[in-house]
């Protein structure tokens, strides 16, 4: 299993958190984005920029992805790629993107898409909380344990 991180949007705290993770499990774990990120030295986690670019990240990720690795992001579009390819995605609040809810988040988010496209302020996600984090961090724990067995 290798963590793929989707960089450009993932909030610095969850960063941390994966970061722990990677150690303490000795996953691979890296991040995609189109600007430089810091990483902590180690040779399970390392960075990768790619060009700027709409959804430049998130194509590399969907291209070297593979069965049985996690994807953290918060793209639908990415997050059902990454399923058609056997691989686990999660968000960055711990929500699990699965074959039975991904459908539901495409239409849902093509909906918003519309909606800001006419002209309506559906406004952003809600700041992340503690218990998103927890989320996250539970989530993550129990899918470096699957691996694990």
């Amino acid at each position: 299993m290798q963590i793929w991180v989707d960089g450009d949007a993932c909030p610095g705290v969850i960063k941390e958190i994966l970061f722990r993770a990677a150690e303490r499990t000795a996953v691979a774990l890296t991040l995609v984005a189109n600007r430089p990120l810091r990483v902590p030295p180690s040779r399970h986690i390392k960075a990768v920029q790619v060009a700027a670019g709409f959804d430049v990240a998130d194509n590399l990720i969907a291209q070297r992805v593979e069965a049985g690795d996690l994807v953290v992001t918060s793209d639908i579009p990415l997050a059902a790629d990454v399923l058609a390819k056997g691989a686990h995605a999660i968000s960055f609040r711990g929500d699990a993107y699965t074959a039975d809810n991904i459908r539901q988040r495409l239409t849902m988010r093509d909906f918003m898409e519309t909606m800001r496209a006419s002209g309506i302020n559906t406004g952003g996600p809600p700041a992340l909380s503690q218990a998103d984090r927890k989320t996250f961090a539970d989530r993550l724990d129990r899918l470096l344990a699957q691996r694990a067995r």
